[in-house]
């Protein structure tokens, strides 16, 4: 390559990295206003939640887009291929949390949209407040290529499975002590789900950045692990 074309690439490496933070920003500001209205109700912003869909999953298209040209043209090698295959799981990760953001505005809409309104009081807090500081670690992680916190993000994401099964627990008794929760109950379960699934984005884009970084695939350890002992 000329002097121009690596500083070209070095361009084009540089924004697809800062479309993939700028997209990260979308999607963690996707989930908090979807917690915000499930908390507060306010139907419009939940219907600001479910359109602000549309420019995340743009925001892929033209990533998946930038990083085919890299390959194409670039044929880039060993850490820069590796950035340019994170992006593109991360931008699909990224894309994932997107939709839980807006299923769990839809949800939310539907709980407070109902003819008698009720909404279970079960403990989301902690879980939303992890799933939210593990997609924010794991953002950082990458824009530092500094894997060295996995392993906490990893103990935030089983506590925020954990929270998860605990929710379900307190569902599964509303709906026993009083049936006319169900539905009401069914649509938190969805809620709940969705936030433990924004975790587990999270905790994949961490993973990606530890490809990124060392070259390690650290996807399915504990499988491994456990097939390697068998």
């Amino acid at each position: 390559m000329t002097e121009h074309t690596l500083r070209q690439y070095d361009i084009e490496l540089e924004e697809i990295r800062r479309r993939i933070l700028n997209m990260g920003g979308l999607a963690e500001a996707q989930v908090v206003k979807a917690i915000e209205g499930l908390r507060s109700g306010q139907i419009d912003l939940l219907d600001t939640v479910v359109e602000g869909d549309k420019p995340i999953n743009l925001a892929q298209i033209e990533l998946d887009d930038a990083c085919s040209h890299i390959i194409a043209k670039r044929q880039p090698a060993a850490g820069d291929l590796r950035l340019v295959l994170a992006v593109i799981k991360i931008a699909s990760d990224l894309e994932r949390i997107g939709d839980e953001a807006k299923k769990i505005a839809k949800a939310a809409r539907r709980l407070h949209g109902a003819e008698t309104p009720f909404v279970p009081r079960v403990g989301l807090t902690q879980a939303v407040e992890l799933a939210l500081e593990l997609l924010r670690a794991s953002l950082d992680a990458f824009a530092r290529v500094n894997p060295e916190g996995i392993e906490d993000l990893r103990r935030k994401d089983a506590e925020i499975d954990a929270g998860f099964k605990g929710v379900m627990r307190q569902l599964i008794t509303y709906m026993m002590e009083d049936p006319r929760t169900i539905s009401s109950c069914l649509e938190m379960l969805f809620i709940a789900k969705a936030i433990e699934r924004v975790g587990d984005h999270a905790m994949n884009i961490a993973e990606h950045v530890v490809f990124v970084a060392r070259g390690e695939d650290v996807r399915f350890e504990n499988t491994q692990a456990k097939l390697g002992k068998g």
